[in-house]
C-alpha cells in the first residue's frame, strides 16, 4: 500500500463559519459540540478500501430530503491522487442514500483552498419504501477512497485553485 495522504480537522473557526452558513445562526449552540464530534476518517478493517466519514450532527432524513454535511475534515494528498467520496454501502442499500453529485471528487489542490479544503458531503435519502434515515452524531455515513489518476500527454493546465465548490469554472 502507498501512503499518500493525511486527514486533518479544519480549524475551529473555519468549521464554525461553515456550520453556521449551513445550518443557520439558530443552531449556534450546537456548533461547539459538533466540532468536538469531528473525528479523523479511519478504515474499519485491514482490507477496507474506504475511510469512514462520520457525521458531526444527528441526521434525520425523510424520503426525498437532503442535507449538506460539513465534515470538519480536510485531506492533504500527493499530486496525482484524488479522494473519491461515496455513501456508506449499507446506507445506500437500506435507504438509497445518495450523494447529490453522485461521487464526490476532492482534488489534491483543494487542501489549499480558501476554506481550508473543508470537505462537505451533500446527501439525499432517495428511499422508495418510505424509510426515514436516522443517524446519531458520530455515525459513519460516507466513505472516501484514494485513487491515483493520469493526465494526457499534451495536458497544459496551469491554473491554481483559490476557492471551493465550482471555483474552477464549473
Amino acid at each position: 500500500m502507498k501512503r499518500i495522504a493525511r486527514f486533518e480537522k479544519v480549524s475551529r473557526s473555519q468549521f464554525e463559519k461553515d456550520f453556521l452558513d449551513t445550518f443557520g445562526k439558530e443552531r449556534e449552540a450546537e456548533c461547539r459540540a459538533a466540532y468536538e464530534q469531528v473525528s479523523i476518517p479511519k478504515r474499519a478493517t485491514l482490507g477496507s478500501a474506504g475511510y469512514d466519514f462520520v457525521t458531526p450532527v444527528p441526521i434525520e432524513l425523510a424520503p426525498g430530503a437532503m442535507m449538506k454535511v460539513p465534515t470538519g475534515i480536510r485531506a492533504s494528498m500527493e499530486e496525482g491522487w484524488v479522494l473519491q467520496i461515496y455513501p456508506r454501502s449499507g446506507l445506500g442499500f437500506k435507504y438509497r442514500l445518495q450523494l447529490n453529485n453522485t461521487v464526490g471528487i476532492v482534488d489534491s489542490d483543494y487542501y489549499h483552498s480558501d476554506n481550508e479544503g473543508h470537505i462537505f458531503v451533500k446527501i439525499t435519502n432517495d428511499s422508495r419504501e418510505g424509510k426515514t434515515l436516522v443517524l446519531e452524531a458520530g455515525s459513519g455515513f460516507a466513505q472516501g477512497i484514494f485513487m491515483e489518476f493520469g493526465i494526457t500527454e499534451d495536458d497544459d493546465a496551469e491554473a491554481v485553485r483559490n476557492g471551493g465548490f465550482g471555483s474552477t469554472g464549473a
